[in-house]
């Protein structure tokens, strides 16, 4: 069914299932649910470190600065969120990474990479809407962790928006934020609405 906004809801869609620690686990294209294991910071380049809490502005995290601001941050790339599979897949490859190590803002549990389009809402927490933008380019401010690690997350299909790729969203995806607020360690991420 489709809403007046040419988006499909999701939340009647939706089936939530937890894991063991009580946190959202399930899994699926639509209300699709997890929770942000990690919110990063930094005074401009990588890696982001770990912050508790996080205030979310039309410009991103509240503290967290880009040592290239010509080429990152901005409105459309207010946020970089990187699925926490995502660098569990990496770290299996021989790369050195940890949450944060990326650059991304957000790192969630539970949220299938493949499934990220341009256009989708995802709420986090009780507050915050953020929208997707588009798939994040790695650079070379990525090679301390390794040669060949741009390689390992990008290829030709993401780059011309190819969600088949097997490396679609390791590399991360960038959110514009719809609505603001403050978000926590272990806070919920649900897929709103997914675009027509």
């Amino acid at each position: 069914m489709l809403s007046g906004s040419g988006r499909i809801p999701t939340s009647s869609l939706s089936t939530t299932i937890f894991n063991e620690r009580g946190l959202p686990s399930a899994i699926a294209p639509f209300g699709m649910t997890g929770c942000i294991e990690q919110i990063s910071i930094s005074k401009g380049g990588v890696p982001k470190l770990a912050v508790p809490t996080a205030r979310v502005t039309s410009l991103g995290l509240e503290g967290d600065l880009h040592a290239n601001p010509e080429i990152h941050g901005g409105p459309r790339q207010a946020v970089l969120w990187i699925s926490a599979e995502g660098i569990d897949e990496l770290i299996a490859q021989g790369f050195p990474l940890f949450q944060g190590a990326l650059g991304e803002n957000l790192t969630t549990r539970g949220i299938d990479r493949r499934q990220w389009r341009a256009g989708q809402r995802w709420r986090i927490g009780s507050e915050v809407i953020l929208e997707l933008t588009k798939m994040r380019a790695p650079c070379a401010t990525l090679n301390p962790y390794g040669r060949g690690i741009q390689k390992a997350i990008y290829d030709d299909r993401v780059q011309a928006k190819d969600p088949s790729s097997p490396l679609w969203g390791l590399a991360g995806v960038y959110a514009s934020v719809v609505r603001p607020g403050t978000i926590r360690n272990g806070d919920p991420v649900s897929l709103m609405d997914e675009v027509a």
